[in-house]
């Protein structure tokens, strides 16, 4: 057995399989220490003999049985005798997920009444007719958050952490391990503090995940993941990926969208030509940013693929530009980023769920592209389907057409878009 051909591998499960099946697979893993002779070769793979020695004492690998996934690791012999077992629907060597950085972070006052994002957007339309996000869950993986700070007080209904091995830790405290987590937190469903507000849904209530950054971050995240589709969330915000397409996680994806739920993820911050896997995939929801001008952002990521579904992403863009949220230990924070877009939106699904409870993920998707609202100046790849309309998508959602004027200009667009070349 060679120490180079070990890797982190992760198997989907088939969807009869039991838990008694899916524990003999976990099982059947060989020792995570005996596949590696010493240290030096172990950090080629970016493993620490340590945390082997510790897998194996607490029986990794790592089952997720509310997604149908197992994570260990295994040599290439290992992996081709796993995807010849009746109880595995595929088994492929895994990437690692990490968090989309934002491109700028600065000091911020106090936003004067509502951020611009909110302004841009016409929340404050959506709060006048009663739609808060009030009754929903938002999914939210990331560096954690400050509970404490006052747009997100009362917000959190949910809080666990997950180790460097990706094992979900007994009695976890909310806290922000970064910055990152508490801003798109609050973007989400921050409440009005003294007149000020940045957050999309205050009525709804977070669950937030620690899962990024360090350690074993695939583990963490998918540990995450299985967390909240536990839990019955409808949607999560994932500022997080890995540069380039891999299409490693799809079936994840999927799964996600099979059981009702929006999966709304960064597209990246690389500019033209570049996205991120799995915001790139074509059920999931890849959200680009654009700036106070309406432009897109110059680091918002865009990429063709030559599939037949989706091929061109981001899907949409929202405000993630100069947007001010809020900053662990009190504050305000101005960041730039598809990071600081992708929280707007997944804020604005949780009122279009307040509105109808029963739509599908599917209908949510379709109902936000189908009203979002194109920018004339640009070549289409950039911007997707547009900038999202949270009004106009809530009167495609509940049979009311979209006004006339945003219809016309999304299909001039769509004229644009088939005339252009790759």
């Amino acid at each position: 057995m060679s120490d180079g051909d070990v890797s982190r591998v992760i198997v989907f499960h088939a969807a009869d399989t039991t838990k008694k099946q899916a524990s003999a697979l976990a099982a059947s893993f060989p020792k995570s220490s005996s596949l590696f002779s010493d240290l030096k070769t172990a950090r080629v793979q970016g493993v620490a003999m340590s945390y082997l020695r510790e897998a194996d004492r607490t029986n990794a690998p790592l089952t997720f049985p509310n997604l149908g996934i197992t994570l260990g690791f295994a040599d290439s012999a290992t992996l081709k005798k796993l995807n010849s077992l009746p109880e595995v629907s595929y088994a492929t060597r895994a990437p690692r997920l990490g968090h989309i950085r934002p491109v700028r972070i600065a000091a911020a006052a106090a936003p004067t009444g509502l951020t611009w994002g909110l302004k841009e957007l016409g929340i404050a339309q959506l709060w006048k007719k009663g739609l808060t996000g009030e009754g929903v869950m938002v999914g939210h993986l990331d560096t954690g958050v400050d509970a404490k700070h006052p747009a997100l007080k009362g917000r959190l209904a949910e809080f666990a952490e997950w180790d460097l091995m990706g094992r979900k830790k007994d009695k976890a405290s909310p806290h922000d391990t970064d910055q990152h987590g508490t801003h798109t937190a609050g973007t989400i469903c921050g409440v009005s503090v003294r007149g000020h507000s940045v957050g999309v849904a205050p009525g709804a209530k977070l669950c937030s995940g620690l899962v990024i950054e360090g350690g074993d971050t695939t583990a963490r995240i998918l540990g995450g993941l299985d967390w909240l589709v536990g839990l019955g969330v409808r949607v999560i915000s994932m500022s997080l990926g890995y540069p380039g397409f891999d299409a490693v996680f799809t079936r994840l994806v999927d799964i996600l969208v099979s059981k009702n739920i929006v999966p709304v993820f960064a597209i990246g911050n690389e500019g033209p030509n570049t996205s991120r896997s799995p915001g790139n995939y074509p059920k999931s929801f890849g959200i680009g940013a654009y700036d106070e001008d309406g432009k897109t952002a110059l680091f918002s990521g865009s990429e063709h693929f030559d599939r037949k579904d989706s091929p061109d992403k981001p899907d949409c863009v929202a405000p993630g530009v100069a947007i001010v949220s809020a900053k662990p230990g009190g504050g305000w924070q101005e960041m730039d980023g598809t990071s600081m877009a992708t929280p707007h939106v997944a804020g604005i699904v949780a009122l279009l769920l307040q509105a109808k409870p029963d739509a599908t993920a599917v209908e949510i998707q379709k109902a936000l592209l189908d009203s979002s609202d194109p920018i004339q100046s640009e070549p289409p790849l950039r911007w997707g389907r547009g900038k999202v309309r949270p009004l106009e998508a809530l009167n495609v959602l509940t049979g009311t057409a979209a006004p006339a004027a945003a219809a016309s200009r999304r299909k001039r667009a769509v004229k644009s878009k088939r005339g252009r070349k790759k």
